[in-house]
C-alpha cells in the first residue's frame, strides 16, 4: 500500500498534469523517493492507486535509467560514458571509484552506501568527464578530486 505521504505528493502531480499517465514518471519517482527504489510491490501499489497496469507501469519505469527497479545503494553514482567523457578521461575515472569502494559498474558497495552506474550524458560535456551522485553534479574530474568527493559523502 502507498503511505499517506506518496498519496500526498502522488495527488499534487495529479493536479498539475493533463492524465495520469502523464503523472506516472513523477509518481514513480516519488515512491523511489520514499522506498529507495521501485519494487515489483511498489509497481503493484502505484498501478492501483493511478488505475493503470502493472506492465505498462513497469514499462515507463524500466524505460527511464533514474528509476530502479532493483535496490540500490544509500547513494548512486552515475558515471558518465559519453563520447566527450570517454576522451576526457572516463576511463581513469571508473577506475578510481571502482578501486575507492571495491565495485564495478553495476554493483552495489557491501556496506550498501554505493551504487555505481553509468549514464549516457549529464549534459556537460564542455567540463568532461562528469558523474552525477544522488542529485549532485561534479564536472571537471580527475582521479585526485575522486577521493576528497567520496570522503565527503561517506
Amino acid at each position: 500500500m502507498l503511505s499517506p505521504e506518496e498519496i500526498k505528493e502522488i495527488e499534487s502531480e495529479l493536479e498539475h498534469s493533463p492524465t495520469i499517465e502523464a503523472a506516472s514518471i513523477e509518481a514513480l519517482k516519488i515512491v523511489q523517493r520514499y522506498r529507495g527504489w521501485i519494487s515489483d510491490e511498489g509497481i503493484a501499489d502505484l498501478a492501483e492507486y493511478l488505475k493503470m497496469s502493472p506492465e505498462e507501469l513497469d514499462a515507463r519505469a524500466t524505460f527511464y535509467s533514474l528509476i530502479f527497479r532493483r535496490k540500490v545503494g544509500r547513494h548512486v553514482i552515475f558515471v558518465c560514458d559519453s563520447i566527450s567523457c570517454w576522451v576526457m578521461g572516463y576511463d581513469k575515472i571508473r577506475q578510481k571509484i571502482s578501486e575507492k569502494l571495491g565495485i564495478t559498474l553495476g554493483q552495489t558497495s557491501e556496506d550498501g552506501k554505493f551504487t555505481l552506474l553509468p549514464i549516457v550524458c549529464l549534459g556537460v560535456c564542455e567540463h568532461a568527464p562528469a558523474m552525477m551522485i544522488d542529485e549532485n553534479l561534479y564536472w571537471d574530474l580527475t582521479p585526485e578530486k575522486i577521493d576528497k568527493i567520496i570522503e565527503q559523502i561517506k
